[in-house]
């Protein structure tokens, strides 16, 4: 059984200095699947990651203290794809292959700063489907691991109908994630569990995780050739090292 966890660390440094490595040797994953790692590998000491057991790569923003991703893991892969060809410099995409298995690690851009990063992001989740829909012809059996920056359904989010015109939540935000589902894969998640008040991410402000006041944006989406290898999926709220949670798929490959 491979245990596979996605994380948004909101500054993997950050993270460090409330105990995420202890909480990563504790919890055992044998995939991590990291975002806004906002960090070089170069202002990081990689022993902490070699000395817990796992080979590591990491895919960096040129721009400083911004975005990047990373992949950890305890079997080496057989290749190891830096980018998709487009936005590379804003490290977003990451994939590690396993035999006929690939792993994606994915920080789809926000659009919370204005309308210009709106379009931004719109533009390149449909860089992405083309990129998705390319690499599947190839490699079929893909998990894409990460923070969406999208909440799919009403379920998914805590105020559905005040939130209706947030990025995040917009009706074109959703159609596209829908539809991006729908060329083939599962939301993990929702195929184990369709109970409400299920959250990865909570603000900052006004207390919303204590209050519970979340959107689900974070996901392991696995293409349905993979749906019988899939066993468990939960979202791990009490890891509190960000203001995202991890989120665990558990599929047998």
């Amino acid at each position: 059984m491979t245990k596979i966890i996605t994380y948004n660390v909101n500054g993997i440094r950050s993270a460090m200095s409330k105990g995420w490595l202890d909480w990563i040797k504790t919890t055992n994953p044998d995939v991590i699947c990291l975002q806004e790692i906002k960090a070089l590998k170069e202002q990081l000491n990689l022993d902490d990651f070699t000395n817990a057991g796992y080979h590591h790569y990491w895919f960096s923003a040129e721009k400083k203290g911004y975005s990047g991703v990373a992949i950890l893991t305890k079997k080496k892969p057989d290749h190891i794809e830096y980018g998709c060809g487009f936005s590379d410099n804003e490290g977003r995409v990451l994939r590690a292959d396993y035999g006929d298995v690939s792993v994606i690690s994915v920080y789809m851009p926000s659009g919370t700063s204005g309308d210009e990063r709106q379009a931004f992001k719109m533009k390149w989740v449909a860089n992405f489907q083309d990129y998705i829909g390319k690499l599947k012809q190839k490699r079929p059996n893909l998990i894409i691991c990460g923070d969406y920056n999208i909440c799919h359904k009403p379920i998914d989010i805590h105020d559905p109908i005040r939130n209706a015109t947030s990025s995040g939540f917009l009706p074109e935000e959703r159609e596209w994630l829908d539809g991006f589902m729908k060329t083939g894969f599962i939301d993990s998640f929702r195929h184990f569990n369709k109970e409400p008040h299920q959250y990865s991410w909570w603000s900052f402000r006004a207390n919303a995780r204590a209050n519970n006041k979340g959107w689900r944006i974070d996901y392991n989406l696995v293409s349905e050739p993979l749906e019988k290898a899939m066993k468990r999926a939960a979202i791990l709220p009490e890891a509190k090292h960000s203001d995202h949670c991890p989120v665990l798929v558990e599929v047998n490959f």
